[in-house]
């Protein structure tokens, strides 16, 4: 299901931004959540919903008429705020859907499946990112998740993307992976348009080499493995976030985002 109508969810962050600009390079009708309008400078066919993520109320208004979604949001906090933002803001926004399918593009991180580090014990950002692509799994949608690299921090001839499965890398430093915040953009909206990308879960870096064109980040999603029916992990992640382990109120909205689509 290509959509027609997106909502830009962080559209005034340091990717969203670059994603607002590429769904309307790609002629889709772009609608910008942000909490401030005074601060969210778009162009004019933009439409600008000033409204709040951690609100479910305010996320049914803001996807009224909507049937695609690019998350972009980022707490760069500790567990509450990443629970409330990363987290909070697909877990509100299925919840305001009601089971009302939409092609969804989720950004989360490279290294997500990496539980056991000084990173993630502090912060819960693994934890909390990968529930969230879980609750984007079970909801029976359409949709493509994409775990940048590194942002900026790639060399100066390396504008060829790359997409890798299986989320081995558990990356130190921008030597492990890394990719720009335009081509992360323009990765997440173009995910959109191609039947090749949907099920799909990546990691996304940038190496020597010329940008391609969006024909042919078609045929690479095609070269990816499908996430398998049913499961709520990505094709190739490994096995070490069990569900018996999981904290009982994300239990209790996976289940109620898996009821929805029934």
């Amino acid at each position: 299901m290509k959509p027609t109508h997106v909502l830009f969810v962080g559209a005034t962050g340091s990717i969203g931004r670059y994603a607002v600009e590429e769904g309307r390079a790609q002629g889709y009708k772009v609608r910008a959540l942000v909490r401030d309008k005074s601060r969210a400078h778009f162009a004019p066919d933009v439409e600008v919903f000033e409204g709040d993520l951690t609100s479910v109320d305010s996320m049914r208004e803001a996807l009224d008429g909507i049937d695609g979604i690019v998350f972009t949001q980022g707490s760069n906090g500790g567990p509450t705020a990443t629970e409330t933002v990363d987290y909070g803001a697909v877990r509100n926004a299925l919840e305001a859907l009601d089971g009302r399918p939409v092609r969804i593009s989720l950004m989360t991180s490279i290294g997500v499946t990496n539980m056991n580090n000084d990173y993630n014990r502090s912060t819960q950002a693994h934890d909390w990112k990968r529930r969230s692509e879980r609750l984007v799994r079970a909801s029976g949608n359409e949709y493509t998740i994409v775990r940048p690299g590194w942002f900026d921090m790639e060399g100066a001839n390396e504008h060829h993307l790359k997409f890798e499965q299986g989320d081995r890398k558990d990356p130190q430093g921008p030597q492990d992976g890394s990719v720009s915040r335009e081509q992360i953009a323009q990765t997440l909206v173009t995910a959109l348009g191609y039947d090749s990308a949907n099920r799909k879960t990546l990691e996304l870096v940038d190496v020597p080499g010329q940008a391609q064109t969006d024909a042919e980040l078609d045929a690479m999603f095609a070269a990816l493995k499908s996430d398998p029916l049913g499961s709520v992990d990505g094709v190739e992640d490994r096995d070490n976030f069990p569900q018996k382990c999981q904290p009982k109120r994300f239990l209790e909205e996976l289940q109620h985002v898996e009821d929805m689509r029934k």
